[in-house]
């Protein structure tokens, strides 16, 4: 089964600093239809304006990850943490029992753009953490690199969920494929410019799910960014 969520049809928050879309419900955003793909239960594509940003704000018991395609994000949480999160970078935050936080546009002159990526732990009241790695642009240049998974490891965040992340980067022609074991789902997000999946263009924005499919592959249309979410 192939189910396509595109750009288009996802929600929007506009609000003069932050220019938002959202592939499930959030927030203002009712969408009874689309609650999320298994665990994964956020992906926001935020733009948020020079200077502006998320002030502190409370989380619990949620896995955040946020995935920085341009810019940079000035984080801050009640743990003590401080960071600035650039493009390449992936970070994980772990809201566990409670966690508070802002997230700001770390550039006084440019925009950031990131994916915001909410996942459901496997178990409540976890104690909060946070991590955070660059990934280079050159290991994900013409296939999949992991980027956030259970076990973690080297330039790989630790996601509290039976959960896979990966990342390419293709240019024009390229293809990159990822099995799919049995019993197991995926969600392809394109982040940037234009893919072939499954027989049909998709572009920016667009996501597709997968289930009892045991192959994703992606071929570029146009200099393109894509994530994929391997699920149980």
């Amino acid at each position: 089964m192939i189910a396509v969520r595109r750009s288009r049809e996802r929600g929007t928050t506009s609000l003069g600093w932050l220019y938002s879309r959202h592939s499930f419900s959030f927030g203002d955003y009712r969408d009874p239809a689309h609650m999320g793909f298994r665990t994964l239960r956020v992906i926001n594509e935020d733009r948020v304006v020079p200077g502006a940003g998320f002030g502190a704000h409370g989380h619990q018991n949620m896995e955040i990850v946020s995935y920085v395609l341009e810019g940079a994000l000035e984080h801050k949480d009640s743990t003590g943490i401080g960071s600035v999160v650039r493009a390449g970078d992936v970070q994980r935050m772990t809201a566990g029992r409670g966690v508070m936080h802002s997230e700001v546009n770390a550039s006084p002159t440019a925009p950031v753009h990131f994916l915001q990526i909410w996942i459901v732990p496997d178990r409540a009241n976890l104690s909060p953490s946070y991590e955070q790695v660059h990934v280079p642009d050159e290991e994900k240049r013409g296939g999949f690199r992991l980027v956030a998974s259970r076990d973690g490891g080297a330039g790989i965040v630790c996601v509290h969920q039976d959960v896979a992340i990966y990342a390419a980067m293709l240019d024009v022609g390229q293809t990159a494929e990822i099995a799919i074991a049995p019993e197991r789902h995926a969600w392809v997000q394109i982040a940037r410019g234009a893919v072939e999946l499954a027989g049909e263009l998709r572009k920016a924005g667009d996501g597709v799910a997968f289930s009892g499919e045991p192959l994703v592959r992606v071929t570029a249309t146009k200099p393109a960014e894509v994530l994929v979410f391997d699920l149980a």
